[in-house]
């Protein structure tokens, strides 16, 4: 084949191909599941794309028989060819046949080798990586329709790749874990505030969030004396004075002798009531969490119920107090917490 005009036209298309290949394996690798999702309902590409996500191991064999087509392909028509039409040339500035074969050969090597690489590969990966979900969505069915017509071949190649790597220990996944854990978080937060990309006390606050899902009430209250209490037959004047002793607006209340207490009054809501008046009328109900429950799960059911304040019931019987500003304590430097 030596029309010229022949030559590049399939050099082009060739190439064109290495790119639609080397795309579709970087886009799917580094879209975003959700973004997929959220697109799969309107558009038959992104589900698709969403498929070809769960079998991340096949596509991935499908893109690199592809790619590999590709390089054989371009090394079988087009350095050949841009080898004969060069050789010439050398020759005719006086070269020796055999130097200007040589150099017709390693300057078609260089010329093929640069747009496979370039055009065929950097361009299309980088435009994959920087439109991920857009990129795999328009790409989505072609590749589907490849893999359709050469399955049976991929899964005999996918089937070869997962065995070698069984040889060495490694399972084989079909889906890029694209989760990330409470101690993968920690150190990103760490390694942020090292290079100075994130704040320290930024830094700080991001990581005592995430010790939060993980340390239970007991730790957080852990060397705390029993809360103040007051009752049975509590008075407003009662609640006044405890708060003014303990320096706390929220006081526990028990109704019955010996039991738990179940109830919290906070000062200003006695403050209208005379000093013999029964607590009773501005109580309520008080929220009582077991010590084993996490921060998180805590602040979420003192949440949901409103209140500010809860009761402890700790492993080793005692109770303790926890408050919502314990939380904030918790996240923030001592000196920007308020009571």
């Amino acid at each position: 084949m030596s029309n010229p005009w022949v030559i590049i036209a399939i050099t082009v298309a060739i190439i064109g191909l290495s790119a639609f290949f080397v795309a579709v394996e970087f886009a799917l690798i580094a879209a975003k599941r959700h973004r997929l999702e959220d697109e799969a309902a309107n558009s038959r590409s992104a589900r698709a794309a969403l498929r070809s996500s769960t079998e991340l191991s096949v596509l991935l064999a499908g893109s690199q028989l592809g790619i590999t087509a590709c390089t054989l392909a371009l090394g079988a028509i087009t350095k050949p060819a841009v080898h004969h039409w060069i050789t010439p040339l050398a020759e005719a500035v006086g070269l020796p046949l055999w130097i200007a074969d040589l150099t017709g050969f390693v300057l078609a090597l260089i010329i093929v080798t640069f747009l496979h690489l370039v055009v065929g590969e950097m361009a299309p990966k980088s435009w994959a990586v920087a439109h991920p979900e857009r990129s795999a969505i328009m790409l989505a069915l072609p590749m589907r329709a490849f893999m359709v017509l050469t399955r049976p071949l991929l899964h005999v190649l996918n089937s070869a790749a997962n065995a070698c790597l069984r040889l060495v220990g490694v399972q084989p996944v079909d889906e890029v874990d694209q989760g990330h854990t409470s101690e993968d978080l920690r150190q990103l937060l760490r390694h942020s505030a090292q290079v100075g990309t994130l704040e320290q006390e930024s830094s700080d606050a991001l990581l005592g969030a995430l010790e939060l899902s993980r340390i239970s009430l007991d730790d957080l209250v852990a060397g705390r004396a029993e809360p103040v209490v007051i009752g049975p037959g509590a008075t407003a004047g009662q609640v006044r004075k405890a708060a003014r002793q303990s320096r706390h607006r929220r006081i526990l209340v028990h109704t019955e002798a010996g039991v738990v207490p179940d109830q919290v009054a906070h000062v200003r809501d006695v403050l209208g009531l005379a000093e013999g008046d029964d607590v009773a009328e501005a109580a309520r109900p008080v929220t009582v969490l077991s010590g084993s429950m996490t921060v998180v799960a805590a602040f979420s059911a003192m949440r949901a119920e409103g209140t500010q304040l809860a009761l402890v019931a700790r492993s080793d019987g005692s109770h303790a107090v926890v408050t919502v500003t314990d939380v904030l304590r918790h996240l923030l430097p001592t000196e920007n917490a308020h009571t």
